[in-house]
């Protein structure tokens, strides 16, 4: 194996590839944007004798197929070197509101509407997304958020580590689309309908007393965690960098936010893995 690790930054126009950049050069990685894929072996050729070690390449995916193929030019580098793959996807009415407030054209927008040229983004991008080791949905995150996702997940000056993120959302506001576990809480007592812990959320201890009455809550909690503790050391052999596992209720605002917080809780003094606790729809839900 060569001495070079290289994280390919791939995914959706308007997902945050440039933003995600920036981020691997504040983490101290060398860092190229859209380079061409056929000229991929003449760059880790000058990078193996510059002394880098690691490094983030955002392939110009979208180029003119004379200018290479993405996935065939990873698979040549593969094997050589330490290579991830690091996959930015985001909701589509997330993308068609960047595009619009940015007045930036999509790459496949010459004909046709916006969602459309998502539509052809998401096609063109398969094999690389199923090719991810690393898959980042950026809808509800900060860039400090992004940077602390890919930190977690790339940073490797300390011992293997899972960077394991619980999430809490509203099934309304539609599924995250970088899960690897989904759990679904709408079957505990619903504090919505109660009025006056409708404006609160689960991190209010009102509304926390509300859940814990439902007898599910206690034998729920146990075979969740119970699961997870069994899949962990699994998803670690295997050299998994990133676990996602998502809390749904109805709105995102009460049971899906208590239940993510009291997992994150349960496994924050786990020394194999850190913790991020995310409310995707707490203020959406508001």
């Amino acid at each position: 194996m060569g001495s070079l690790r290289i994280v390919f930054v791939t995914g959706l126009s308007g997902a945050g590839l440039s933003q995600s950049i920036k981020s691997f050069e504040d983490l101290g990685f060398y860092c190229i944007e859209h380079l061409p894929p056929a000229v991929l072996e003449s760059a880790v050729a000058a990078l193996e004798q510059s002394g880098v070690t690691d490094v983030a390449v955002a392939l110009d995916v979208r180029a003119d197929a004379r200018l290479g193929d993405a996935r065939t030019a990873i698979d040549r580098i593969r094997g050589r070197h330490l290579v991830q793959v690091l996959f930015l996807d985001a909701a589509d009415e997330l993308l068609v509101r960047r595009f619009s407030q940015t007045r930036r054209r999509h790459p496949f927008a010459q004909t046709g509407s916006v969602r459309e040229a998502i539509d052809a983004d998401r096609r063109l991008l398969a094999p690389l997304r199923e090719l991810a080791d690393v898959v980042i949905d950026t809808t509800n995150l900060t860039h400090g958020t992004l940077k602390e996702r890919i930190a977690a997940a790339f940073v490797t000056d300390r011992p293997m580590r899972l960077a394991v993120t619980f999430v809490a959302f509203g099934f309304k506001f539609g599924l995250p689309t970088d899960l690897d576990l989904l759990f679904d809480v709408r079957f505990l007592r619903n504090p919505n309908y109660v009025e006056s812990l409708t404006d609160k959320s689960g991190d209010d201890e009102a509304v926390a007393a509300f859940i814990e009455e439902d007898d599910s809550l206690a034998p729920f909690l146990a075979k969740v965690t119970d699961l997870i503790d069994f899949l962990l050391p699994c998803y670690l052999a295997e050299g998994k960098s990133q676990l996602t596992i998502g809390v749904g209720c109805t709105g995102g605002r009460h049971r899906s936010v208590y239940v993510a917080g009291r997992l994150a809780q349960r496994f924050a003094a786990d020394r194999r893995i850190d913790v991020v606790l995310e409310a995707r729809d707490l203020v959406r839900a508001a």
